[in-house]
């Protein structure tokens, strides 16, 4: 079973939620936890799980067209028709950009010489270790300037379906881009978490698209409900029965996270709030 926690905004709480869940669930299920947030993973941090990785994989999806200046004769079709501009003419000659370049392989396609070739290049890492909550962590991350987000995500997904498990947990980035479309595929069940600001609520109702057109069954955890309880209502309301719980905001939260002390090591209220989440999830489950 996949579990997808993703949100349309980001800061929301997703990671926390996601690190405290796996962690419970890990006492009575085999699980893998992942982390497909490539832009800016934290899980690890979430779970004080950083460093010492017992593996490191590269990741190669994407890319670039490598420029033979000896074959070129500076038509510049490839510059014209490159609809990143990531191609330039400087002195005669095309130029690229890597970090405007998307790897779509035009040029490659339009140079009448055979000037251009697409070569692939390295984009990213996979990162995996056993926690010391006796469950694998399987994490992602892009390299500055690197495209290919939702091609790494993929990639991520295989190597965690590589250990044996009952549930997967997967930490998806925010949003509605290529690395959450690629979480997504395939998923089992979404939780949604959401906080009550405007934003936070807009950028919901965004993600639950993407969610509706996979067809995922998914249910809603609002986090910091009580900085704005008027709308915080009112999302619940919208919500329905789709409602699994609430966390409460907790200025300790961000010390606990600042000294690497995962949530379910404190004494917060927010680690009772989410183990009446865990307990909800098992039982919504136990009932399907």
């Amino acid at each position: 079973m996949k579990v997808i926690i993703a949100s349309g905004k980001g800061g929301v709480g997703k990671s926390m939620l996601c690190s405290a869940l796996a962690m419970l669930f890990a006492k009575e299920r085999k699980i893998v936890s992942v982390d497909c947030d490539v832009d800016a993973p934290n899980l690890a941090i979430w779970l004080n799980e950083i460093g010492n990785w017992d593996k490191i994989l590269p990741v190669v999806t994407s890319a670039k067209p490598e420029i033979d200046y000896k074959k070129c004769n500076s038509c510049g079709l490839c510059v014209k028709n490159c609809r990143f501009n990531a191609l330039e003419l400087k002195k005669g000659k095309p130029e690229l950009n890597q970090f405007l370049c998307e790897g779509c392989g035009a040029c490659e396609v339009i140079c009448p010489q055979k000037a251009i070739i697409l070569k692939s290049v390295q984009n990213g890492e996979i990162r995996i270790k056993k926690t010391k909550y006796s469950f694998p962590l399987v994490s992602g991350q892009l390299y500055p300037g690197e495209t290919g987000s939702g091609k790494v995500v993929t990639e991520i997904k295989k190597e965690a379906e590589k250990f044996k498990h009952d549930m997967m947990f997967i930490d998806s980035s925010p949003g509605t881009g290529c690395p959450v479309i690629a979480s997504l595929q395939d998923a089992n069940f979404t939780l949604l978490v959401t906080e009550p600001t405007p934003s936070g609520f807009s950028d919901l109702k965004r993600v639950l698209k993407v969610v509706e057109h996979f067809r995922i069954p998914w249910k809603l955890v609002i986090n910091k409900w009580d900085i704005n309880k008027k709308l915080a209502d009112k999302i619940k309301k919208w919500a329905g029965r789709r409602l699994l719980g609430k966390i409460s905001y907790d200025k300790e939260i961000f010390k606990a996270i600042a000294n690497l002390k995962p949530i379910l090591k404190t004494n917060l209220k927010v680690k009772k709030e989410i183990k009446e989440i865990f307990k909800n999830l098992n039982q919504l489950w136990s009932d399907q």
